[in-house]
C-alpha cells in the first residue's frame, strides 16, 4: 500500500506544477460549479502562465548564478559549507523516508484545519510541499523518531498556514492578487520579523522619511526610473562586480532588463487564469458557508515579479556575498541560491509597502539570520544528505543553502526537541519568545496598512 501511495505521489510530482495545475484547477472549478470549458480554460491559462514564469526565473537564475560565482572567485572566499541550492534541497527532502508519509498527512491536516475554521488557506501548491516536509525530515534525522518528526511537521504547517492567512491581505492589496495566500515556509516565516523591523525604522528620525519606491523613481528619474532601465543598470553593475568583459556586461544588463519586463507579464497571464477560479471559490463558500473566507495557497513565485522585489534582490546579491565574507560566525559559501533571492526578500519589501530603501534594510537583517542558521544547521543538513545518498560536489564536505536555511520555525523546533541539551533548549525558548512576541506586536500592522481588508 505504501509503495502504491509513493508511486502515485511521485507520478504527480514528476509531472510538475505546469502540467498538473491545469488538471487540478479544472477539477476544482467543476467542484465549484463552473462549466467544463471555463474551468479548463482557466486551468490551462494558469499552466501557461507558470511555464512562462519558470522560463523567466530560469533566465534570472542562470544569469545571476554565473555572475555570483565570478564575484565569489574574485573575492577568493573559502568557506566550508557549500550552498547547493533549493533544487538539491528539494530532491534530498523528497528522498527521505518520511516524505511519502508527510505529503498526504499534511494535505489531510490542511483540510481538517479548513473544516474547523482554524485556517483560511487551502494549499494547492503540492510541488512546494517540500518546504513543509523539510522541517520534519530534519527533525527525523535529529531524533530518529518518526512520531516526533510528524508532530513537529504538523505544528510547523499550522504556523505557516496561519502566517499565510495573516499576510493574505497584503498579497491582495499590495501585490494585487485577491483570494490568494502564500504558505511558502521559507518566505512567509520572515513576515513577523520584517514587519517588526518596519516599526523600528518608523521610530528612527531621518530614516523614517526616506521613501524610495518604483513609482517615485519613475516620476523623478523618468526613463531611468522605469523597470527596464533599473534592470539594465543593476545588470551592468553586477557584471562589473563580477569582472566581466564589456560584451558580457552588456548582455547581463539586457537579460536583467528583460526579467524586469517579462516577469510581471507572465504573472498577469497567470492571474488571468486564477481570477475565474477565485471568483467561483468565493461564490461557492459564500453560498454554503456565509461569512467564511478561503484563500488559495500558491507558490510565492507569483509575487516575485514586483519591480521593488527584483530590484532589492539584485542589489542583495553582492551584499549577501559581502556579508558571508565579513560575518564572524558565518561558514556558508553563498552560491546556487543567490539566484532565488527574489523569494527571500518578498516580505522584506512587502512589509515596507514597496519602499526599496527599507526593503534593503529588512533584507540585510534577514540574510544575517539566514547565514547564522545555515552555519548552525550545516552539520545536520549534511547528515540528511549523506543518509539519502546525495553525491557531494568535488571538494565539498558540508552543504546547506540560503533557501534551506530560511526556515526560522525549524531552527526553533530543533532547539526545543531536546530539553537535556540545556544551551540549545534555552536558545529555543528565547527564539520562540522573541518570534512569538514580535508576531504579537505586529499582529494588526497589515490591517493598519490596508484598512479596507478583512484581516485575521
Amino acid at each position: 500500500m505504501l509503495e502504491l501511495i509513493k508511486s502515485a505521489v511521485n507520478y504527480i510530482l514528476d509531472l510538475g506544477a505546469t502540467a498538473m495545475l491545469p488538471i487540478i484547477l479544472t477539477i476544482f472549478g467543476l467542484i465549484l460549479g463552473q462549466s467544463l470549458s471555463k474551468s479548463f480554460r482557466a486551468g490551462l491559462t494558469v499552466g501557461i502562465g507558470f511555464t512562462g514564469l519558470n522560463l523567466v526565473i530560469g533566465l534570472l537564475s542562470d544569469s545571476v548564478g554565473t555572475a555570483s560565482q565570478a564575484m565569489i572567485e574574485r573575492l577568493g572566499l573559502n568557506l566550508d559549507i557549500l550552498d547547493v541550492g533549493w533544487p538539491i534541497g528539494a530532491a534530498i527532502t523528497f528522498a527521505t523516508p518520511i516524505a511519502v508519509l508527510l505529503i498526504p498527512v499534511i494535505f489531510i491536516f490542511n483540510i481538517i484545519l479548513l473544516r474547523y475554521n482554524m485556517t483560511k488557506t487551502m494549499d494547492v501548491d503540492l510541488w512546494n510541499y517540500w518546504h513543509l516536509i523539510f522541517p520534519g525530515a530534519m527533525i527525523y534525522y535529529a531524533t530518529n523518531s518518526i512520531w516526533i518528526a510528524i508532530i513537529c511537521s504538523l505544528i510547523n504547517a499550522f504556523v505557516i498556514f496561519k502566517l499565510a492567512d495573516w499576510t493574505a491581505p497584503a498579497v491582495e492589496h499590495f501585490f494585487g492578487l485577491p483570494g490568494i495566500s502564500l504558505p511558502h515556509g521559507e518566505t512567509v516565516n520572515f513576515a513577523p520579523i520584517t514587519y517588526a523591523l518596519n516599526r523600528l525604522w518608523d521610530k528612527i528620525p531621518g530614516l523614517n522619511k526616506i521613501d524610495i519606491n518604483a513609482k517615485n523613481l519613475k516620476d523623478k528619474l523618468g526613463l531611468f526610473g522605469e523597470p527596464m532601465m533599473i534592470g539594465l543598470i543593476l545588470g551592468i553593475g553586477m557584471g562589473f562586480l563580477a569582472g566581466y568583459d564589456s560584451q558580457a556586461i552588456i548582455q547581463l544588463g539586457i537579460q536583467m532588463s528583460a526579467v524586469m519586463i517579462l516577469m510581471p507579464r507572465m504573472v498577469a497571464l497567470l492571474m488571468e487564469g486564477l481570477a475565474p477560479i477565485a471568483d467561483a471559490a468565493k461564490s461557492f463558500i459564500q453560498k454554503r458557508f456565509p461569512g467564511k473566507k478561503v484563500y488559495i495557497g500558491l507558490d510565492a513565485a507569483v509575487v516575485t515579479a514586483h519591480p521593488a522585489i527584483i530590484t532589492v534582490a539584485l542589489i542583495m546579491v553582492p551584499i549577501t556575498i559581502f556579508l558571508a565574507a565579513v560575518l564572524p560566525y558565518n561558514r556558508l559559501l553563498p552560491f546556487a541560491d543567490l539566484a532565488v533571492l527574489p523569494f527571500t526578500v518578498i516580505w522584506s519589501v512587502a512589509a515596507s509597502k514597496g519602499n526599496i530603501f527599507r526593503g534593503l534594510l529588512n533584507a540585510i537583517v534577514s540574510l544575517c539570520l539566514v547565514l547564522f542558521i545555515a552555519t548552525n544547521l550545516g552539520a545536520l543538513t549534511t547528515t540528511m544528505a549523506h543518509a539519502v545518498g546525495f553525491a557531494f560536489p568535488e571538494g565539498a564536505t558540508m552543504i546547506s543553502g540560503i533557501d534551506m536555511s530560511s526556515h526560522l520555525t525549524l531552527w526553533i523546533m530543533l532547539k526545543l526537541i531536546d530539553p537535556t541539551n540545556v544551551p540549545a533548549f534555552a536558545a529555543g525558548i528565547i527564539g520562540l519568545l522573541l518570534y512569538g512576541g514580535l508576531w504579537y506586536w505586529v499582529r494588526n500592522d497589515i490591517k493598519k496598512q490596508f484598512p479596507e481588508s478583512e484581516n485575521n
